[in-house]
């Protein structure tokens, strides 16, 4: 059970008012809204590969616009814990190296999926039309769903651990919440990609 008593202790060290910790709810939010605003659309309408001249240029294009959000998501999550208090208790070498070996982890996912997927595999190149021959089983997609996603958070628990943030809990717990409603809506979405090609190929 949740010890709700220490839960609002804890977030009683949180401003959420605080336009630093605005700034970096809604940047989290963002992000897989965009992505996934934008790769829908140009499934349906092909309108950036028009643009690009390819479907793969465009899906490149999309790539860069994503890494370059998420280095502003980091960013103001970063300035968000630095503008509130730590919990002084945390403030430890135990919880440091907890922390790091959390992000540790966490980046071992991340980057063990980008080699899986590959550019297009990971920035969402399917809705571009650009597919994989077949499903990706292999680590770390043997040992979980959607590694990147939780590497992800794992990495930004991490990192709120390393610097005693209760702010950065929070926000961690944004991030594990946009990754969640983002999979429920990608994962039907993607599944009906790859079974409309299925249905293709057989009908050949």
């Amino acid at each position: 059970q949740v010890d709700v008593a220490a839960m609002v202790q804890l977030f009683g060290y949180v401003d959420v008012t605080d336009t630093g910790f605005i700034v970096a709810v809604l940047s989290i939010a963002f992000n897989p809204f965009f992505w996934n605003v934008v790769a829908r659309w140009e499934h349906k309408t092909r309108a950036l590969s028009q643009i690009f001249g390819s479907p793969r240029a465009a899906c490149y294009c999309l790539g860069a616009v994503i890494l370059v959000l998420n280095c502003v998501r980091s960013h103001c999550f970063t300035e968000a814990m630095k503008s509130q208090p730590k919990l002084e208790g945390w403030d430890c070498h135990w919880t440091y190296y907890s922390g790091l070996a959390i992000s540790a982890v966490g980046t071992l996912f991340v980057i063990s999926s980008f080699l899986a997927l590959g550019f297009t595999g990971t920035f969402l190149g399917d809705y571009f039309g650009i597919l994989m021959e077949e499903k990706v089983t292999s680590f770390p997609f043997s040992i979980l769903d959607n590694p990147m996603y939780w590497g992800s958070t794992a990495i930004y628990l991490g990192w709120s651990l390393m610097h005693a943030s209760p702010a950065g809990l929070l926000l961690t717990a944004v991030v594990a919440i946009s990754y969640t409603i983002a999979v429920l809506y990608e994962g039907p979405f993607t599944e009906e990609i790859y079974r409309r090609k299925q249905k293709g190929v057989k009908s050949k």
